[in-house]
């Protein structure tokens, strides 16, 4: 069975009708990803999977449930855990404060264990422990924005434009880091402008274009498919 399951999904802003009917799934320990130019409709998905927009048709199932109009506070209650795009750390927030920030839904009891665990992931993170978020840099706070969703220790946890704004060199320590969380067992949605990083870590793929669901497939093979790597890679 599926993780996550979604069916027939269509999104509005307004009379603009941004997600057309897509439907696509996630299975236990797989890292999915979902690729397509800026505006195709990436974050809006991520963002309707996690609460923060509702669609006008269609379901989200997790874990056998139907998550259309549970709060997005209570979706990460359930086992998900969304990075948005932008990093989105609370600036004025130390790298700690920003961390427990991130277990609200957690036992008071498990908090100082799961820093630890974060901290150990993220060594930099350890060292700078006493900053205050806003002094980081852009691929540090991409780490505290990815510490800050493990906190929640989710089955799911998405990630939005990981790469975005990042030098070369930390778009490679990141999608390490990607690769060891799906080692040590973490199930993975991830959306990326960066197609040819994540069609190299995914099991599957499916290309957005303008709201809807152009193609899908296993990532290696869409990774050598002359239509992607015209249109995303380059070639």
């Amino acid at each position: 069975m599926s993780m996550l399951k979604v069916e027939d999904l269509h999104v509005y802003y307004g009379s603009i009708h941004a997600i057309k009917g897509i439907s696509f799934d996630v299975s236990e320990g797989e890292i999915v990803t979902l690729i397509g130019a800026n505006g195709a409709g990436k974050s809006t998905t991520l963002n309707t999977i996690t609460g923060l927009l509702k669609p006008r048709s269609g379901s989200v199932t997790f874990e056998g449930h139907n998550i259309v109009g549970v709060p997005a506070h209570k979706i990460v209650s359930h086992g998900m855990a969304l990075c948005p795009e932008g990093r989105r750390v609370f600036l004025q927030m130390t790298v700690q404060e920003n961390l427990e920030m991130g277990g609200y839904t957690r036992p008071a009891s498990e908090i100082e264990a799961s820093i630890a665990d974060v901290y150990e992931r993220f060594p930099r993170l350890k060292e700078r422990y006493r900053q205050t978020a806003g002094t980081l840099s852009g691929g540090e706070q991409q780490m505290l924005a990815m510490g800050r969703a493990l906190m929640s220790k989710p089955k799911l946890l998405m990630l939005d434009e990981p790469s975005m704004g990042l030098a070369p060199i930390l778009v490679e320590q990141i999608f390490d880091i990607i690769k060891e969380l799906h080692k040590a067992g973490t199930t993975i949605l991830l959306v990326e402008q960066n197609a040819q990083m994540a069609l190299s870590v995914a099991d599957r793929a499916y290309v957005l274009e303008t709201g809807t669901i152009s193609m899908s497939g296993s990532a290696k093979d869409l990774l050598t498919d002359e239509r992607v790597q015209k249109a995303y890679l380059g070639g």
